[in-house]
């Protein structure tokens, strides 16, 4: 609804074009989301998934190995309950290895460890799915978070890709990058994360436009609102936050508004999706189908009209949603006071 009255207030006449278009978006949305009937099974086949240890990494291991394929699946504790899970419940073919993506000797240890475990038919995919994620405006962050962020689910990936990409070519295979809608929808408190999953896209359409003379397919997936299925958020409570700034940022920052938008972003995330299965088949179709997207957008019914139209609408619209919300007002009347 806030969609369409946007579009009736900017655009006028041309609502029902409009509208048209958004129906023919949906109806691809719901083409994508179907899983693959390109591979029925993964037999002889690997697939290397960082970030294994819960979220979608985990599941999609577990999926993968009742599939057939020889799952690599990294984790960053090998030891912890989540890795013990996919050995207790996998197959032989589950592979556990232990994989920082932010640190080279892990992923150099990784690559001689998939090289000597190899089926018969190779490497065929690598899913980068490692991640972490923060919120927090920017003045409350430093250079060194946007660092942190970036670490892992930028140069995490690119870490794992490059040394990974010959033995994904030998097999004509895909490549996986997990990223978000953060990556071209802008907000209030997601900055880092944002400036991170952007870069990732970035990376990721630049080698699918390099690997397709090589046969290689490259996706990249963007999930919605999944904080609850995946565990992947950051906790901190008001007081932490407040704890961090320096008196200049006392003053600016009214700590009610640090625990108003504490409260409203708790509340965000716990609205969304509570399971993960949406994701995993839209990965599951990007490694098996014949012809994978090169972008699938899983969000709501009820958002998945405006995400498909957000890249292609003028700033100003975009920026009116959330200028919309009454967070937004309830922040410009606290600061400073």
């Amino acid at each position: 609804m806030t969609f369409l009255l946007v579009s009736y207030i900017c655009l006028g006449d041309h609502i029902c074009t409009c509208f048209a278009l958004v129906v023919c978006f949906v109806l691809l949305a719901n083409a994508v989301r179907q899983p693959g009937k390109g591979l029925s099974d993964g037999v002889g086949r690997a697939v290397l998934v960082t970030g294994c240890d819960s979220g979608f990494g985990h599941h999609l291991a577990k999926k993968l190995d009742s599939m057939g394929f020889t799952v690599f699946a990294g984790c960053l504790c090998p030891e912890g309950p989540g890795a013990q899970r996919l050995v207790e419940e996998g197959s032989d073919r589950m592979k556990v290895l232990q994989l920082d993506v932010t640190k080279d000797e892990h992923v150099s240890l990784a690559k001689d460890f998939v090289e000597a475990n190899l089926p018969k038919k190779g490497l065929y995919a690598v899913v980068n799915n490692a991640g972490i994620s923060d919120w927090g405006e920017t003045e409350w962050s430093s250079a060194e978070d946007f660092q942190k962020m970036a670490d892992v689910n930028l140069f995490g990936a690119i870490r794992v890709t490059i040394p990974f990409l010959s033995l994904v070519r030998a097999s004509k295979g895909r490549m996986l990058y997990v990223s978000s809608i953060f990556s071209f929808f802008n907000c209030l408190n997601m900055g880092a994360y944002s400036v991170s999953k952007r870069g990732l896209e970035a990376f990721a359409d630049c080698l699918r436009a390099e690997m397709d003379s090589f046969g290689v397919k490259v996706s990249i997936i963007q999930p919605g609102n999944f904080g609850g299925a995946t565990n992947i958020l950051h906790k901190k409570t008001p007081q932490d936050i407040w704890d961090g700034f320096d008196d200049v940022r006392k003053l600016k920052f009214n700590q009610k508004y640090v625990e108003m938008a504490c409260g409203y972003f708790e509340s965000v995330c716990a609205s969304g999706f509570k399971d993960c299965t949406l994701v995993i088949n839209a990965m599951l179709h990007a490694l098996t189908a014949p012809r994978p997207q090169s972008r699938y957008l899983i969000v709501s019914w009820t958002d998945m009209m405006f995400f498909y139209l957000c890249p292609f609408l003028p700033t100003y619209v975009t920026d009116s949603v959330f200028q919309m919300s009454p967070m937004y007002h309830r922040r410009k009347a606290m600061l400073y006071s």
